[in-house]
Parts: structure tokens; sequence; C-alpha cells
């Protein structure tokens, strides 16, 4: 190719200032540009003189052998870095506590206020601000801690520039490797992090709080409707399932089975019992619910690309439990209806596998601002057909340990599970008293009014540091 034919030409002066690196990355993903723009700012300072901590403050840890458990007396979540984006935090796997709280392993406790940076993999370079309620939670050696120095720089506004589209682009600059994708801290102490002045700062890291805020917020008002579920319906032994703690499905007898099933995980003790203590209270069968609602999966179609400008986002089974959905653009023009969603629909990822870690029977609820969403065939779409049993009750529902485990006992298929159509109609779905119902329904779609409202303030933090630092470059 000819040099003139480059639509973005390479100075030989710039690999100096890249570290002599001859991959494209640093000069594609816009970091030079970035890191020029900057420069005509009035002050900026490196990112690691910002810092403070292990290691001066970016770090990210040792590799080790992980040992999982699942009793939460003598274990702690563990935060990969899929699990960094995830919205709800409830069922992330467990290390070892003995293993956590060692002095090899301590420093990797989360504290609030970090900005976490997966740094290997194809998704290195993601971001992530520790939450309030995520203080309990170690990270993995996959993910950068960046811990600002309080007396320095504030927590939200450090987060909200390496989250904007300038920090975007350093950090996506930063990323060496071709096959398998990396970040090691040295690669980002250097960057040049903006300052603004106290006040500005001081009202984006306001706004980046109180979104944190407003999500950890909404984690627990879920897991509060869960909670109430269960009691207000008399069952409150399934708060705690304690799947793993109980004897093993091993050398049990079925007296008669029919032509719906002849797979033993459907016949599993653990399942069955489950099955008959939520029968065993005034309730009814999910097909009942949903008659004259919906309850199967969307339908298969070609997806045609499209601009964001004339597109919708399509949302797949992997980034619909993210916090903010990173899904392919597509043209709704050229896709059949029954794309979208109905409000306070509940979407089950119904195709996978049936690893503890996998979001295979995972339920995500559909309200507000994900109504804009286009979701792929591979969601069971569960929609209330009946006006005095709302779709927010009966996500409540669908998010707890016991109705996981009753929908995995009825997978089927080879390598790729489904949840059998039939016998997912036969779900006993119990039903308390109207006044529960309404209160436990209010909760839900209270905490995803949060989630919303957390999304706006993090959208204004970052169109405030945008405009700041657009005007201030001239």
């Amino acid at each position: 190719m000819k040099v003139a034919e480059l639509s973005n030409p390479v100075m030989s002066s710039w690999f100096a200032e890249q570290g002599h690196r001859l991959d494209a990355s640093p000069y594609v993903a816009g970091s030079l540009k970035t890191k020029k723009l900057l420069e005509r700012l009035p002050a900026t300072e490196p990112l690691a003189a910002l810092t403070t901590g292990h290691n001066g403050g970016i770090f990210n840890g040792p590799m080790f052998k992980r040992v999982y458990l699942t009793d939460p007396d003598h274990s702690v979540p563990f935060l990969g870095t899929k699990d960094m984006m995830a919205a709800d935090l409830t069922t992330l796997p467990r290390l070892r506590k003995a293993d956590a709280e060692s002095p090899a392993l301590s420093y990797l406790r989360l504290k609030p206020g970090m900005t976490l940076i997966s740094c290997s993999g194809f998704n290195a370079g993601r971001r992530a601000y520790v939450r309030p309620d995520m203080g309990d939670c170690w990270s993995s050696q996959d993910s950068l801690k960046v811990q600002p120095n309080p007396e320095k720089i504030k927590s939200g506004y450090l987060y909200a520039f390496l989250l904007s589209r300038f920090g975007e682009s350093l950090v996506r600059g930063s990323v060496y490797g071709s096959a398998v994708k990396h970040i090691e801290p040295h690669h980002i102490a250097g960057l040049p992090v903006p300052r603004l002045g106290a006040d500005l700062e001081g009202r984006i890291h306001d706004l980046v709080e109180e979104c944190a805020q407003l999500r950890a917020d909404h984690q627990a008002d879920l897991v509060a409707a869960t909670k109430d579920f269960f009691d207000s319906n008399g069952l409150p032994e399934l708060n705690k399932v304690r799947w793993h703690q109980q004897d093993r499905d091993l050398g049990f007898e079925v007296e008669s089975v029919g032509p719906v099933s002849l797979r033993a995980l459907t016949f599993a003790p653990r399942a069955r019992k489950l099955a008959e203590k939520l029968g065993s209270v005034h309730g009814k069968s999910l097909g009942q619910i949903c008659a004259g609602g919906h309850l199967g999966s969307g339908v298969r179609f070609k997806r045609v690309d499209s601009d964001p400008e004339h597109g919708v986002q399509l949302i797949g089974q992997r980034q619909g439990f993210w916090l903010r959905p990173e899904g392919r653009w597509i043209s709704a023009e050229h896709a059949p209806t029954g794309i979208f969603a109905r409000d306070e629909s509940i979407m089950i990822a119904a195709q996978g596998t049936l690893g503890e870690n996998e979001v295979f029977c995972r339920p995500l609820f559909v309200t507000g601002s994900w109504l804009k969403y286009a979701y792929t065939q591979h969601f069971l779409r569960v929609v209330s057909g009946d006006p005095e049993i709302p779709g927010a009750y009966l996500f409540a529902f669908f998010r707890s340990e016991a109705a996981f485990r009753l929908l995995r006992s009825l997978s089927v298929g080879g390598k790729q599970q489904d949840i059998h159509e039939f016998l997912r109609a036969e779900i006993p779905v119990p039903i308390a008293p109207p006044a529960d119902r309404n209160r436990i329904a209010e909760t839900v779609r209270n905490a995803y009014k949060k989630r919303d409202r957390a999304d706006v303030l993090e959208d204004k933090a970052l169109a405030l540091l945008t405009t700041a630092i657009e005007e201030a470059a001239g």
C-alpha cells in the first residue's frame, strides 16, 4: 500500500512518545490524538501521581490457585473481569475466606471508590466503579485496581475521566498483545489526567457517587423483594436454599415416568423437593399466569447491521446482565415483530450450559429505559397475562436461588441446553395476598427506577467532563 493511501499516516516522531511501539493500537485507537488534545489543557497530572496504596495505587495481583466454596460463612465474593460489569452481584463465585484474608491476597479486597480496569483477555480495557456494596468483594488478578489518593483527587471524578471517551482511547491505546490482550500497571501509570478545578471536579464526583449509591440501593432492594416474596408466602426457608450443602442426587429411584422427559435431572430429589415446597402454598402454575400473556422464546431472524442513529441496540444473553449493555446495533425495519419487550417482561437466559457461573436460567427484568432495546431469541419471555400478578412480583421469584435451581432441572439438550417447553409451564408460583403482592412489586419497580436514575447521573457527569475538556482545549 502506498503511503498516500493511508487515511491516518503516522509520523516517525510519534514512536518515541508511544514507547517505540510498532503495533497499530496506540495510533488507530485515538490514544495519541487524545494525548495531543490533553496537552493543550492548562493542567494535567500523570495517573500514578494521583493514586495511593499497594504498589503505588495501581495494581492487579498475583496468579494463585483458586479454591471456591459455596458456604457464605467460609467464603467471600470473588469478582472476575466478566463480573465487574454485572448489575446483580448476588450470584458471584466465592473464594475460600482463609485464602482471601491471607497476607498474600488480602490487598485484593476492593475499596469503594476504586476504579477497576479489565487487564487481560478480549475485553481488556473495560472500566467499572467500586460501589459501596462491593466493599466485601475480592478482585482477581485480571483486573487492575486504581486507588485514588483522596488528598489529591476525588474518586468519582477520576473514574468519570477514565470512563469518558478520552479515558477510553487512552486505556485502549495502552493494550498490548495480539491473541491475548493485556495491560500492566506501568502501561497506564503515565496517563495524563486533566485537572479542571476543585468545584467542577467536586460536582462530577458527587454525581458519580450518587450514581454508585443508587446502584447499590437497586441491588439491596431486589434482595429485599425476593426475601419478602418467600416470607409473605410462608416459605422463609427458601431464602437460604444452600443447594450444595444438601445431599447430592445419587442413587434415587422414580416409580413412573411419562413421555415428556426421561432425563434424570428432571426427577432429581433436590429439585423435586423445591417444586413440592413451592406447590404446597397457594399459587398457580406459570402457564396459568402467562395465559393471555406470553411464555416462549423469541423468533430467529437475520441481523442487518445499522448505525446507532438509525438502528436499535440488540441485547444478547451476556450483555443483558451488565449494568449498561454494549450490544450490536441492528436495523429494526429488517427484523420481525417481537424483538422488543413489553413493560415488566422477564427475560430468562434460555440457551447455554450448566456451569455454576453461567447465565443459563438467570433472569433480567425489562422496564423503564430498557424497553428501548431489542432482545435476541435466546431469551425465554415470561409475560404475565393476569393483571393481579404483575411481572415485577414474578421477577422477585425468578431471581431467587430456588427458581434458578428449579429451572435448571428442566433443561433439555446436548451441549447447549434449553428449558423444557412443557415442563416450564408447570412451574408452581406462590401467590401472596394482594397487599403483599403489591408491596413486593413496588419494591422491584422502585429498584429499577433507581437504576435508571443512576444511568442518567452517570451520563450527566460524563457530559460535564467532556464539555469542560473540549472548552479548555479550545
